[in-house]
This record gives structure tokens, sequence and C-alpha cells, in this order.
């Protein structure tokens, strides 16, 4: 028996980051503040920035639309000029026909700076999990590995590897490719060589080089369509992974359950800067026909500021915690 999870997404029916399951309906999307670092041949790297803080951020999120309208400052008395990137989720090449639209969200993501639009480098990783003997049985590590320079290595391009975002290359071709590739180190990772199937992720990575001037504020907002996973049914077992409150669950397990969307933000990459994150201010949009269910574990309370819409804001706040909200169908 072999067992796969994926790396920074776990699929099942309720498509949460923290279940793991064997069916893959759909995915989950996780999405990600901005941070400093570099893109090099051993994956990507964040760096801390101790000379410039993130002064606001204000982050609207519904199944539609991402909206991030970030304020910088910069805090000492030179230029700085950093590499900004923006990591998408990394999504499995394996995939049904309930799957999560990937090209629409990597071909419209939209940054400005200052009010003017720029155009980010697109960069594409690899991900793999090293086969190991687990209590006696062959399964599949739960950290994977960047292989990115192996799928080069064997012929295999960039566009080859997004074949998972943008459905132009067959995920068969390109695992026909390792397959006759005569390198040992995809050894550690191909459980059966008379297969087709490899599971592998693809991961697509936003950068662009950003000047910070002194002791000057750079506003930055991207947009984009998130990723959204689903499922005709949200489990009792993943209430608390939403925070479902007692009068909706006493409805779910009156009606037998709701469909439900869902999707993940990763928050914690806002604390890469030099400060905690002066004012900080969460929206959350549901549709007419929904109800809509998260935790939060910050100090700001939640509040509701129209029929469809609800607040969260903070005062420096640090992110400790990722977000995690439910659209469930009324």
């Amino acid at each position: 028996m072999i067992n796969y999870k994926n790396n920074v997404i776990k699929l099942c029916p309720i498509f949460s980051i923290k279940v793991a399951c064997i069916a893959i309906l759909a995915i989950t999307n996780v999405q990600a503040n901005d941070s400093t670092g570099y893109i090099g041949t051993g994956g990507v790297a964040y760096l801390k920035n101790k000379n410039i803080s993130m002064h606001s951020e204000d982050l609207y999120i519904s199944k539609d639309k991402i909206r991030v309208n970030y304020e910088f400052k910069n805090l000492s008395n030179k230029d700085i000029t950093e590499t900004v990137l923006f990591p998408m989720p990394a999504v499995p090449s394996f995939t049904d026909s309930d799957y999560a639209d990937t090209n629409a969200t990597y071909d419209n993501f939209k940054v400005w700076v200052n009010g003017q639009t720029i155009n980010p480098d697109l960069h594409v990783r690899t991900f793999m999990h090293p086969i190991i003997v687990k209590d006696g049985d062959r399964t599949y590590a739960e950290e994977s590995i960047d292989t990115t320079e192996i799928f080069k290595s064997c012929g295999l391009n960039e566009a080859d590897m997004m074949g998972p975002w943008t459905y132009q290359v067959d995920t068969e071709y390109v695992n026909q490719q390792l397959l006759d590739c005569d390198s040992k180190a995809l050894d550690k990772f191909i459980y059966d060589k008379e297969s087709l199937y490899i599971p592998w992720d693809s991961q697509v990575i936003y950068s662009w080089e950003q000047k910070f001037k002194a002791n000057t504020t750079t506003k930055i907002k991207h947009a984009y369509t998130p990723l959204v996973g689903g499922s005709v049914h949200l489990g009792t077992e993943q209430f608390k992974d939403f925070c479902v409150d007692d009068a909706t669950q006493r409805g779910f397990n009156k009606n037998g359950g709701r469909p439900y969307h869902a999707l993940s933000y990763i928050l914690t990459t806002g604390a890469n800067w030099a400060k905690p994150i002066a004012n900080f201010k969460l929206t959350v949009e549901r549709d007419s026909n929904e109800l809509v269910s998260f935790c939060w574990k910050g100090k700001g309370k939640i509040k509701k500021v129209s029929p469809t819409t609800f607040e969260i804001k903070e005062s420096n706040f640090i992110p400790t915690h990722d977000f995690d909200v439910a659209f469930i169908m009324k």
C-alpha cells in the first residue's frame, strides 16, 4: 500500500489543508502574503528584512476575487532593492474533473506599485515526495523535495512543468519523460517504474525587483482569482477547521449537511518584515445565498458590516496563523 500527501495542501472531500484522504475531488486554495527573498537553484528562500516594515495590509477575500493593498515603509536612510516573492500553492499533477480552475488563477495575477501596473516574472518549481519505509510498508514521505533541476535534466522545460496549471501539457507525457530519463536521482521518488502514475506537484511563483526608497512608503497592490475547492457535504469532523458555530451545526445535523466551497490564505509570511503590521484589515464577503464560517485567533473582533460582509481589524498585528474559510450553501 502506498499513501500520498501533498506538501502544501491535503486533498479530501472537505478540501481542508488539515485533513488527508484518499479521493481527490478538488483543491483547497492556499494563498500567501508577500515576502522578500530570492529564487535559486535549490528552491525559494524567504528573507526577514530588518529595514522594511509592512505599515498596513488591507486584505479582501471572496470566492471570486482576492485583493490586497499593502503599504511598506523603508525605515532606513538608504534606498533598498529587494526581490518580492508571491508564491501560489503547489498543485498536484493528477487531478479529476472537479479540480479547481488553475488556469484562471495563474493567468490573471495583477500587480500595481504606487498605482502603476508592473509585469512580474513567473517561475515554476516542481516537488516530489521521496519513497520511505514506514511500519514495514513503502510509502511517500510527508515532506516533499524540490525536484525542479531533476526535471530540467530530463529535458523538461517550464511549459512542461506548468502542465497542472495550463492544461496544455499532458501529465502522462511528463511522466514518460521521467521514466525514460537516466537519472539515479529520480529512483527515490518513483514507486513503480512500470506505471505512468508518478505524483509530483507544480508551483508557480511570481517575483519582481522592488526599490523601497529611503524613509518612504511604497504602496503595492495585487489581485487575482483564487483557487477554490468544494464538496457536496461539510461533515461534522470538519466543523472545527472552520469554527462552525452551534446554531449552524444544529442546522447541519437536521438537514444532513450542506454543500460548500473553501479556500485558505497564508498570512504567516506577513511576519517577514521589520515590525508588526501596524494596521491590518481583513474583509470577507459571501454570496447572499451562503453562510460563511471561519476561525480567527487574533485580538480583533469579527464585525458584520453588511448583510454579506464581515470585517476584522488588528493593530500591531503579528500573523501567527493562516486563514481558512468555508462558504456554505444555505
